[in-house]
C-alpha cells in the first residue's frame, strides 16, 4: 500500500491534472456543474454495480472516476470565486470531527446505534429543521424510504420489534386486497404503495437492505429469462409459457 506522502502525491497530481484540463480541453472548458451532474449520476451506479459484482478492480477505478467529479466541481466552484477543494475537504473536516465527540470528545457509546442517534442529534443542534432534510428529493423511492425510516427511528418514532412491523405489513396487505378490485386507481396505488412501504421497514428490521435484495434478484430473473432466449429452440412469440417454465427451471438449476 501507499504511505501517507504518495497519497498526497496522487491527489496533488489530479488537481494539477483538473487545472490542466481545464485550461486545455475543449470538452473540460465547457463543462458546467450542471452538464457534470448527470453523469456523477451515472458514475455513482457504475460504482454501486462494481460493488455488488464484487469486483475490488472496477471500485477502484470507479472510485478514481467519481474522485475526478468531486475535484471538478470545486475547481468550477474556484473559478466562481466560491470555494476551492480545500474548503470543500476542511469543512468534511470538522462535520466528522463535531458529530464524532466519542472519538474527539469525551462522550462515551455503547454500540453502533446510540452513535446513529447522536449523530442525527447533532445536525438537529447544528440549524437542521427537520430529521428528514438530509435524505435527498431525487433518490429513488426505495432508498429514499429506507433512508427516512432509519433517521426518524433515530429519534425514538420507531415500532418495538420485527413482530409488530409484520403486523403492519398483513394489515396493508389487507387493505389493499378490500380495495384492488374497485375502480379507485388513486387508492389502489396508494394502498399499494403502503405495503411496499412497511416491507421495506420490514426489511430494515430484519437486517436487510431492500434496494440490495431486489437487484440480486433483478439480476437473477434476468439470467433466467436470458438463459431462455439462448437456449429457445423458436421465436419466443410461438413458445407456450410451459416450453419456457422448462428452460426457466433449467436456468435455476444451473
Amino acid at each position: 500500500m501507499n504511505t501517507m506522502e504518495q497519497k498526497k502525491a496522487a491527489f496533488e497530481r489530479l488537481l494539477v491534472i483538473m487545472d490542466e484540463l481545464r485550461e486545455q480541453c475543449p470538452w473540460d472548458k465547457k463543462q458546467t456543474m450542471e452538464s457534470l451532474r448527470n453523469l456523477t449520476i451515472e458514475e455513482t451506479y457504475e460504482l454501486a454495480d462494481a460493488i455488488l459484482n464484487n469486483d475490488l478492480e472496477e471500485v477502484k477505478e470507479e472510485t478514481g472516476d467519481i474522485m475526478l467529479h468531486m475535484v471538478f466541481y470545486a475547481k468550477i466552484a474556484e473559478e466562481k470565486g466560491v470555494y476551492d477543494i480545500a474548503d470543500a475537504l476542511n469543512a468534511i473536516c470538522e462535520k466528522l470531527i463535531n458529530r464524532h465527540p466519542h472519538i474527539y470528545g469525551d462522550v462515551h457509546v455503547k454500540d453502533e446505534e446510540e452513535v446513529k442517534r447522536n449523530w442525527e442529534q447533532l445536525k438537529m443542534k447544528e440549524g437542521k429543521k427537520s430529521v428528514l432534510s438530509g435524505v435527498p428529493s431525487s433518490l429513488p423511492a426505495m432508498v429514499k424510504a429506507y433512508r427516512m425510516q432509519d433517521k426518524t427511528a433515530q429519534v425514538g418514532f420507531e415500532w418495538e420489534n420485527a413482530d409488530q412491523v409484520w403486523e403492519k405489513v398483513e394489515e396493508e396487505i389487507q387493505e389493499f386486497k378490500e380495495v384492488a378490485n374497485g375502480g379507485d386507481q388513486e387508492k389502489i396505488e396508494e394502498e399499494f404503495g403502503d405495503i411496499l412501504f412497511s416491507m421495506i421497514n420490514y426489511a430494515r428490521f430484519k437486517g436487510i437492505d431492500p434496494e440490495t435484495a431486489l437487484e440480486k434478484i433483478n439480476r437473477k430473473f434476468k439470467y433466467r429469462f436470458e438463459y431462455i432466449e439462448s437456449n429457445a429452440k423458436k421465436p419466443l412469440t410461438e413458445m407456450s409459457l410451459e416450453e419456457m417454465d422448462t428452460l426457466w427451471n433449467e436456468a435455476k438449476k444451473k
